[in-house]
């Protein structure tokens, strides 16, 4: 069963709102470590996982300041490094976050019992797909309790980005996620530039557009 956990509204809209960073300001409930992040966005009427199709781009070019605004992204009030990680992949190897550095990376923590996480999941492969030999990185965090299921998943949607284990969720608790899916993204120099709280369309022009000039 999924593990639940406490998001008050009053933090959210303060993190929204003021701008505060949320890996600052979210601090794990009492409970946190007997349970898990809740699903954020919508849950009823999400769409299975579509298969993932790439396309030529051919859409609109945005600055990354109107990329984050498009993609309703909250950027932190001050430039802090993103806390350094290692983590097992599902693959086998292990993914260490400082050895990115000079690269865009994005990390997003999910589970294979968010209906939201699985709608985002086949936009970030064609954004994986099209974006990785342009100095991007993806890394897909899984908080499931049980590991097991996650390679079925993967396997089963075609999804070939990397995926990190994090079944305790001690990266989740240190990057202060509260609510699935949460992405981070990072800058070249290990600066953390923006975050998303709940499903994005990882595949728009917009995300296209914030990768690319963060690269650049």
């Amino acid at each position: 069963m999924p593990r639940t956990l406490a998001l008050t509204a009053g933090i959210a809209a303060v993190a929204t709102v003021a701008g505060v960073m949320l890996v600052a300001t979210m601090r794990p409930a009492p409970e946190a470590a007997r349970s898990g992040p809740v699903v954020a966005g919508p849950t009823e009427g999400v769409p299975a996982t579509k298969p993932v199709a790439l396309k030529p781009r051919k859409g609109r070019i945005f600055s990354v300041a109107d990329a984050v605004k498009e993609l309703d992204l909250i950027r932190p009030p001050r430039q802090k490094l993103a806390k350094d990680f290692t983590l097992p992949l599902v693959a086998g190897d292990k993914l260490r976050l400082s050895k990115e550095r000079g690269k865009v990376v994005l990390i997003n923590f999910w589970a294979t019992w968010c209906p939201p996480c699985r709608e985002e999941m086949p936009a970030m492969e064609r954004l994986w797909r099209q974006q990785r030999d342009q100095g991007f990185v993806l890394v897909a965090v899984s908080v499931d309790a049980d590991t097991k299921q996650v390679k079925p998943y993967l396997d089963e949607h075609k999804l070939t980005f990397p995926v990190a284990l994090d079944p305790k969720m001690d990266l989740a608790n240190t990057y202060g996620v509260r609510a699935l899916p949460s992405s981070f993204i990072v800058d070249r120099h290990g600066y953390l530039t923006a975050i998303a709280l709940g499903p994005r369309a990882w595949d728009a022009d917009a995300s296209h557009s914030l990768i690319e000039g963060l690269v650049r």
